[in-house]
């Protein structure tokens, strides 16, 4: 390893109705996303000693991330997954397909963070600022585009933090 001190790592990207390929997950696109994500953080294990990977749990790229992080904990025992829930009710309107996706990964994972009981305006910024300031290092899988990953991109920019981005 190129670098002994431990990193962690969080994840920010879009939700599926900005992804081309939206919510199918099974098509091309889609799986060739996933394994350059995978490929990410395999590369971040191995190379800049990536033991500690944070999602905010949203749908889209964050639930795609964590995922990705439990599988290959089969492989990497020493990684570990923490969720950022923004608030309690944050999967509350989703459908039942997804909110069993959300919960199994929460049970799944090693640490559960909730940032707040309420929603608020501004808890998904509050969370995404919390992995930020938690992580060494941010994937963001962006096109470019302004919204919430952007946001995002941009505090980790001025907060000094080596991002690694994976353009979709």
């Amino acid at each position: 390893m190129s670098n002994s001190v431990e990193k962690t790592v969080c994840f920010t990207g879009h939700r599926p109705q900005t992804l081309k390929f939206l919510w199918n997950e099974e098509c091309e696109m889609c799986k060739n996303l996933k394994m350059q994500i995978k490929n990410t953080i395999t590369e971040l294990i191995e190379k800049e000693n990536a033991f500690h990977f944070i999602s905010g749990m949203a749908l889209g790229v964050d639930m795609i991330c964590a995922e990705i992080v439990l599988d290959l904990k089969k492989t990497y025992p020493q990684i570990t997954l923490e969720c950022a829930i923004p608030c309690e009710t944050q999967a509350a309107k989703w459908t039942e397909k997804y909110r069993d996706r959300y919960f199994n990964t929460i049970i799944a994972s090693d640490k559960e963070t909730l940032l707040q009981t309420h929603y608020t305006a501004d808890c998904m910024m509050k969370r995404n600022k919390y992995m930020v300031d938690k992580s060494d290092i941010v994937v963001a899988v962006w096109n470019g585009s302004k919204g919430g990953t952007a946001n995002t991109v941009n505090y980790a920019k001025q907060s000094g933090k080596t991002i690694k981005q994976i353009t979709v």
